[in-house]
């Protein structure tokens, strides 16, 4: 027999607002998104709403207020531990707002890009955090912009025209990074040092690799000792490449490696041609991974707030949500720490 669902068992937003002891306007305000809401009310019309179990009807919000009440979120690899810290924290920042966070990976794939873009478009939804893998979908996100979808760019160069960026975007100050970082390692005595990053077309490979450069040219020393080695993706480092490194005559004495496969591929070739940690080749992590911290001996890591990144990504969006973002910053710079532990060593 089919069940029957009384509207009287329907919790309704009247019933959270008297739970809560707001008025209706405030909880509609608390629960879009709205503003001029104190955190007090936000909390309570939260807790109300959890209690009773209300669930929104999104399509009847979508209709009147014209909000999926969704955001979308374009990175290379959701698996890669530097992107997914980012995601969950302005996941949650979001679902705070009362949006939800749909992520898509794009391998740094134009073709993965734009699908995900347009799906994202046909879906309406509200606004998109985006890390582009290059500048062959820029047209895309111009038309997203003109549409009127609010965009947030996650480190990469944002689009910009006549020397004014498109859209704004929440950087990590990867320069200064890898400038300590290299002069570190050249305080300890070492001159060989090479730097395994992804591909410098993207904006994070290209400023370390200038910060790196800065600090050998600073030094007087031979850029020629200031190796690069360069991935399409830092997902595709293979233990072949670090060994080919390793057994070269002139091998590193000194490694800075991105904090994903790039520096287990980097680990695990030190294991295999007997070289010893930090005896025989210092290693330094770029981000602050649970491989870095985990690893013994645990590995000297540049870190920087990964929360911090998609946090201040969400903020952006809630701004240009609703419609706050006159006099908001265009860009958020976020700096990077030099973590010391037991990895690093004068060369032997």
């Amino acid at each position: 027999m089919q069940e029957i669902v009384s509207r009287k068992d329907v919790v309704t937003i009247r019933d959270v607002a008297k739970a809560a002891g707001v008025s209706l306007s405030s909880v509609s305000r608390a629960l879009n998104g709205g503003k001029n809401v104190s955190a007090k009310v936000a909390r309570d019309v939260a807790a109300a709403a959890n209690k009773l179990g209300y669930q929104p009807d999104f399509l009847a919000r979508s209709l009147r207020t014209r909000s999926t009440g969704m955001v979308g979120c374009l990175v290379s690899d959701v698996a890669n531990p530097l992107n997914a810290a980012i995601v969950r924290a302005a996941e949650a920042r979001l679902r705070d707002a009362g949006y939800m966070l749909v992520v898509a990976s794009t391998a740094n794939d134009p073709a993965r890009e734009r699908a995900a873009a347009a799906q994202f478009r046909g879906r309406r939804l509200d606004g998109v955090l985006v890390a582009p893998g290059s500048t062959a979908n820029d047209e895309i996100w111009r038309e997203l912009t003109a549409a009127g979808t609010p965009i947030i760019v996650l480190d990469r160069d944002p689009l910009t025209e006549d020397n004014n960026p498109l859209w704004p975007a929440v950087l990590v100050d990867h320069r200064a990074g890898a400038r300590a970082a290299t002069r570190y390692l050249i305080g300890l005595g070492h001159r060989r040092i090479s730097l395994l990053t992804a591909d410098a077309r993207m904006r994070p490979s290209r400023e370390r690799i200038a910060g790196f450069r800065e600090v050998f040219a600073e030094a007087g020393l031979d850029p020629v000792d200031a190796l690069l080695c360069l991935q399409s993706s830092p997902m595709d480092f293979a233990h072949a490449d670090a060994l080919s490194l390793l057994r070269g005559d002139r091998r590193p004495t000194a490694i800075i490696a991105l904090g994903t496969r790039i520096l287990a591929g980097t680990l695990r070739a030190a294991r295999d041609t007997g070289l010893s940690v930090p005896n025989d080749l210092s290693v330094l992590s770029v981000g602050d991974t649970d491989l870095a911290a985990a690893h013994t001996p645990a590995i000297t890591a540049l870190r920087w707030s990964l929360d911090d990144v998609g946090r201040a990504a969400a903020e952006l969006l809630l701004l240009r949500l609703r419609g706050d973002a006159g006099g908001a910053q265009a860009r958020a710079l976020l700096p990077v720490d030099l973590v010391l532990r037991d990895s690093c060593a004068p060369p032997s």
